[in-house]
């Protein structure tokens, strides 16, 4: 157990990083952040920060002297340079490889017993052709690698649209999904410790636009709820076979005939920034305790019912009014200009 008054370090400055630096505070812990540029959003309300590169294992190995723990804010991080941090690191790398290539994504997620969407793995376009004759129309094309708010992606609706969507995607190695019919899009997020204790958030129904996740809401209602059981059996058994020390989000598509995973994140999610304001323990708060080694924290819900919005790109600006609203608990991260398509903050109304 690490106790109240040690480092946390933190790998990646940006809004998660922030959120989990002020999670630590209340605690009494002290954040040390880790990033390559200048003025990371989560070195504002960090004790410490160094500029490194993430790929620079003798900088990432003094960063790890000065702390007792170290944890990731993001999945977009060379893996290797992280073997530097030794035993301090939580969650593992494990976690981080798995989820860094959507093709062993998925063959992880299915050897763990949970359900994905048909797919194949395509380096060409005719292994693009391929996909399309074996798993038929629509389907997606999603790079294997830094695909995230839908980037990276691209849809083949007729045999015509191969080679465009090919070339959308740059023509990198991707898998070839089989475009499914689902009633809602839901995610698990579930905190287990080093012991194997796990603690589950409620689910929230989440909506995205343009590939990115504009609302998530509880209740999650009539689509998603008949599904959740099964969900949070398939989350817990994907942290389980990855040793997954801290918080894990499995994002899930609910379906006739039960929840397909699309994807796993393993840190803290978009999709739990309601816990901050609606449960009675933050993701960010039990992330924290889960890397800590202390008891994990309820998740009891606080509200009837919440709704959380993100801000993107300008909408940002609609903070005078945000601030004057009593309802509203608002989140803005400090990124400086906001830019279209640019997480710049939340806003979480319990109702």
């Amino acid at each position: 157990m690490i106790p109240p008054g040690g480092t946390i370090g933190i790998v990646g400055g940006g809004q998660l990083g922030r959120m989990l630096a002020l999670a630590a505070a209340p605690l009494g812990y002290r954040c040390h952040i880790y990033d390559p540029h200048d003025h990371p959003c989560a070195a504002a309300v960090a004790a410490a920060f160094t500029r490194g590169a993430f790929d620079d294992p003798a900088a990432l190995a003094s960063f790890a002297a000065a702390c007792d723990v170290v944890t990731y804010e993001f999945e977009n991080l060379p893996a290797a340079p992280l073997e530097a941090l030794g035993d301090k690191l939580r969650p593992g790398t494990r976690s981080l490889t798995v989820s860094q290539d959507r093709a062993a994504e998925k063959a992880f997620i299915t050897g763990a017993g949970a359900n994905v969407a048909p797919w194949r793995a395509v380096d060409d376009l005719a292994g693009v052709e391929a996909a399309v004759a074996e798993l038929a129309l629509p389907l997606v094309l999603k790079t294997r690698r830094y695909g995230y708010d839908g980037k990276g992606q691209a849809w083949v609706r007729t045999e015509q649209e191969a080679a465009s969507a090919w070339r959308a995607i740059g023509e990198q190695p991707a898998v070839a999904e089989k475009g499914i019919d689902f009633a809602a899009e839901f995610s698990v997020i579930v905190a287990r410790s080093a012991a194997g204790a796990t603690a589950f958030f409620d689910s929230p129904r989440n909506t995205h636009r343009d590939g990115i996740l504009r609302r998530s809401e509880l209740p999650a209602g009539s689509a998603v709820t008949p599904h959740v059981a099964a969900a949070r059996v398939q989350a817990a058994a994907i942290a389980e076979r990855l040793a997954h020390v801290g918080v894990l989000t499995v994002e899930f598509f609910a379906c006739t005939d039960g929840p397909l995973v699309n994807e796993i994140a393993p840190r803290v999610h978009n999709s739990g920034h309601w816990t901050i304001e609606g449960a009675a323990t933050s993701q960010f708060e039990q992330h924290i305790r889960a890397i800590c080694d202390l008891p994990l924290g309820s998740t009891a819900v606080r509200a009837g019912q919440l709704v959380m919005d993100n801000l993107i790109g300008a909408e940002v600006d609609q903070w005078p009014s945000l601030v004057a609203d009593p309802a509203a608990s608002v989140h803005l991260y400090g990124k400086g200009a906001p830019r279209p398509g640019r997480k710049m903050g939340h806003v979480t109304r319990l109702l």
